[in-house]
């Protein structure tokens, strides 16, 4: 996410309280999470476990909880708690803004764009040419939709990521300031929800289609003519590259690869980066020949156990 103008380290300092490291003017640009961040971005680490990720990661601006050295042409903020800082810049720099109707004065609709009663569409919302948007729809704030997309009823785009962090009293949510982008020729089912980027964007790539029922988490990105049967959950973060094709009640965890034209068969369980143009079946998923071979030898033991018993 990029501020609408400059900062500097000093503004943001005195904005969440902080303690810093580097020249008052040190240039800041925006806020990112560590998968997307770029020169001039705040990230904010909060275990010892990442300190080094972070202050090696493309970030000038490390948010921390601990003093440490900081490197070479990068500046520190010292918080006790980054986490709630993070949500603070977010909150002061993307806030929430109430809608007065059903569609934002602001909202653009392209040329050839039909929208069906009692969708709702949310405030910066940009739609392209010859989209058909069916009843009920939900698009939230700041969401771009290409042209020639079908959205079915039910299905709501830009809500906010599941991202918790879990404290004594409870579980603090990180707030969502990124966007939900869909490319040109994407069908997208009845009853889909796509999560907003924390500070980056979700998007479904050009000529994918989905089906009903579908969740796809924050910041994850869809390649182009990727092809998603019903139920199917993927975790945030996850990067599905081109010529997917992922069949029912399949679950993806959260910050691996889908190499291109990976298939993955109904009721799997994934929680590792593919190989290119393969596939897969299970839970843990597995490449599908050797799980199919162990799945025969499985069906054999009867047999065998039938056979040492005859001896």
């Amino acid at each position: 996410m990029k501020f609408p103008k400059q900062q500097t380290l000093k503004s943001i300092a005195e904005l969440i309280s902080a303690q810093y490291v580097g020249s008052d003017d040190f240039p800041v640009l925006g806020m990112n999470e560590i998968h997307v961040v770029e020169p001039g971005d705040i990230v904010f680490v909060d275990h010892p476990k990442y300190y080094d990720k972070a202050l090696a990661s493309a970030a000038t601006i490390i948010l921390i909880n601990k003093e440490v050295k900081c490197p070479d042409n990068k500046a520190l903020l010292i918080s006790d708690d980054p986490f709630r800082d993070f949500n603070k810049l977010t909150t002061h720099f993307k806030p929430f803004k109430s809608a007065n109707s059903a569609i934002a004065s602001d909202a653009i609709i392209g040329e050839g764009t039909v929208v069906q009663p009692n969708c709702f569409l949310g405030n910066n919302v940009s739609i392209g040419k010859n989209c058909l948007i069916h009843s009920n729809v939900s698009i939230y704030d700041d969401t771009i939709i290409g042209d020639n997309v079908t959205i079915h009823a039910g299905t709501i785009l830009g809500a906010s990521a599941f991202y918790y962090k879990n404290r004594p009293t409870g579980f603090d949510q990180l707030k969502s300031g990124g966007r939900v982008i869909i490319k040109d020729n994407v069908d997208i089912g009845a009853l889909c929800t796509i999560d907003r980027g924390v500070t980056g964007d979700t998007t479904i790539g050009e000529g994918s289609k989905l089906d009903n029922q579908i969740q796809i988490g924050h910041d994850t990105v869809l390649g182009k003519k990727c092809l998603i049967a019903s139920q199917t959950g993927i975790a945030g973060c996850v990067v599905v590259e081109d010529e997917v094709t992922i069949w029912g009640q399949v679950g993806v965890k959260s910050g691996i690869t889908i190499k291109k034209g990976t298939t993955l068969y109904a009721q799997s369980g994934l929680g590792h980066t593919t190989e290119e143009g393969k596939t897969y079946f299970g839970s843990p998923a597995q490449e599908a020949r050797d799980q199919f071979k162990q799945m025969a030898y499985i069906n054999k033991i009867p047999e065998i156990l039938k056979k040492l018993k005859d001896l």
